[in-house]
């Protein structure tokens, strides 16, 4: 579910005299990295009368070159843009095994494409200090970067400096003070000295009102919101180019859109050109305009909306039932213990303590609610390719015409129950049924574990572990275990009577 918003920049620039401009490089449409979707991009200039040359530089970031033929008083850029904010996972990403603890070392490939976003000059002594402070130890490549990220944001206070151009990194550093261009061009000048190669980027911030205010942490932007901003991205082998903003102390999302990444700051500034001497007087402006919302969790239907839902609802019930259009629906309803919602029997395992229990519990009190003197079948469900035995399935069968199919509840026996009976019981209660409904006892069928689960089970033990000898520590197991190698068969577990209901003379049959 996306929320697209429309994204409005203005800059202009009024001269007190007719100036003339030089070609102006505008860095101010979408880089083709960015990976939030940008369906629609507009840039207009003043003066109407300037040629327009869409190029992209080197490293592949869009750029305009705005020659303006006469001399003018005023140069204004406008961009429009539409950008779908769908959530994305800043960690949706795999890295090459070299690279997933570190330090790591690129491939000789990767250094000489790199070259440029490894370059740093010589460390000042506050950049030193900080460096040592690193620890180098292995770790991974993930953790080591949240890290390092948060800790710039800590140390690093956010200040909006209007002054042109970047701080270096020990100015930075002795200020402990920086807008987001300064703390940006620190954290690549450390990441270039740690060995990794990084970018600097500008670009476009978006972010959004929450829906509902987080019960602990930040409390998110008052209002919709929009900026130029600037952060950082580290080159990850398996991944590509990975956002760091230093000053939020995040990797870079949804609301990260970025107009250009180069190696140093000069190269990426949204404006570049020269203009005559005369006094200039600058203005700028950005909004964020909402124009389409999907209903989600945090933000469901309005009252309206759901109105209109119900009567559409109400308008199809009325013709199917003039039309005498029945139907029926299926399905297969999760339920999971409010108790303990990340246990694994709820999540991952086919079975636990509490589950069986449970289950058999919810199926009484469904056949009491929906189909009193329903009949209660505990038996096989379906049975997945891969695992080795299949799920249960409780049932309850009733009549339409509500009457009882079994009278009295305490005989239907409780799954999760041991009655003390074993396959031995199985066995004389199969053969009893057989004489009781006259069928010759030769066709009880005995039913034995299945041989593969455990051929899979010695599949997983090293090479110098005998399955029998060694890997069982219950004696009734590991004999078990030694009739399945030695005869292809396990302990009996049941016994199975094929019945099949026919027609006589006299009436139905078995």
């Amino acid at each position: 579910m996306a929320i697209r918003v429309a994204l409005h920049h203005k800059t202009a620039y009024n001269y007190d005299r007719p100036a003339i401009l030089s070609p102006q490089i505008v860095r101010l449409r979408p880089a083709p990295h960015s990976r939030t979707f940008i369906p629609s991009y507009s840039l207009r200039i003043e003066p109407q009368k300037h040629f327009i040359n869409w190029q992209q530089d080197p490293h592949g970031n869009f750029l305009a070159r705005i020659v303006l033929p006469d001399e003018t008083r005023r140069f204004s850029i406008e961009v429009s843009l539409v950008a779908e904010m769908t959530v994305i996972n800043p960690f949706d990403f795999f890295l090459e095994p070299y690279a997933d603890k570190f330090p790591f070392t690129y491939s000789t490939l990767e250094q000489r494409e790199l070259r440029a976003f490894l370059e740093a000059p010589p460390p000042g002594p506050l950049e030193k200090k900080l460096l040592a402070s690193i620890d180098r130890s292995e770790v991974r490549t993930i953790d080591f970067l949240v890290a390092l990220n948060q800790r710039l944001q800590r140390e690093i206070q956010y200040s909006i400096r209007m002054e042109p151009g970047v701080q270096t990194p020990e100015q930075t550093l002795e200020l402990a003070n920086g807008s987001c261009r300064d703390s940006s061009w620190l954290l690549v000048q450390v990441l270039r000295h740690l060995g990794l190669a990084a970018r600097f980027v500008s670009g476009y911030l978006i972010q959004l009102k929450p829906d509902e205010k987080p019960l602990e942490g930040p409390q998110g932007p008052p209002d919709d919101f929009t900026d130029l901003h600037a952060w950082a991205e580290v080159y990850l082998p398996g991944a590509g180019w990975i956002g760091l903003d230093p000053t939020s102390g995040l990797f870079a999302g949804e609301g990260h859109i970025p107009l250009a990444a180069t190696p140093d700051p000069f190269s990426a500034a949204p404006v570049s050109g020269n203009v005559s001497d005369c006094e200039v007087e600058f203005s700028h402006e950005m909004t964020v305009t909402r124009i389409h919302e999907d209903p989600r969790v945090t933000k469901p239907y309005t009252d309206a909306q759901w109105q209109t839902i119900c009567r559409l609802g109400d308008d199809i019930d009325t013709e199917l039932v003039a039309g005498d259009v029945r139907l029926t629906m299926g399905g297969e309803p999760t339920f999971v213990s409010i108790d303990d919602m990340e246990g694994e029997e709820w999540n991952t395992a086919a079975q636990g303590p509490d589950k069986m229990r449970l289950s058999a519990a919810l199926l009484e009190r469904l056949r009491d609610s929906f189909a009193p003197g329903g009949f209660l079948h505990y038996g096989q469900g379906k049975w997945y390719p891969g695992e080795s035995l299949p799920r249960w399935a409780f049932t309850c069968y009733w009549r339409a015409d509500r009457l009882p199919l079994w009278d009295d509840p305490q005989w239907v026996a409780v799954p999760s129950r041991d009655y003390g009976f074993d396959a031995k019981a199985a066995e004389c209660f199969a053969h009893e049924l057989s004489r009781a409904l006259a069928i010759d006892p030769v066709y009880v069928v005995t039913a034995y574990e299945d041989p593969l689960a455990y051929v899979h089970k010695e599949r997983l033990l090293p090479v110098n572990v005998d399955p029998v000898k060694n890997n069982l520590d219950d004696p009734e197991e590991r004999e078990r275990l030694r009739r399945v190698y030695e005869r292809g068969l396990g302990q009996p577990v049941g016994f199975v009577l094929p019945l099949q209901r026919g027609y006589g003379k006299d009436g139905p049959e078995w």
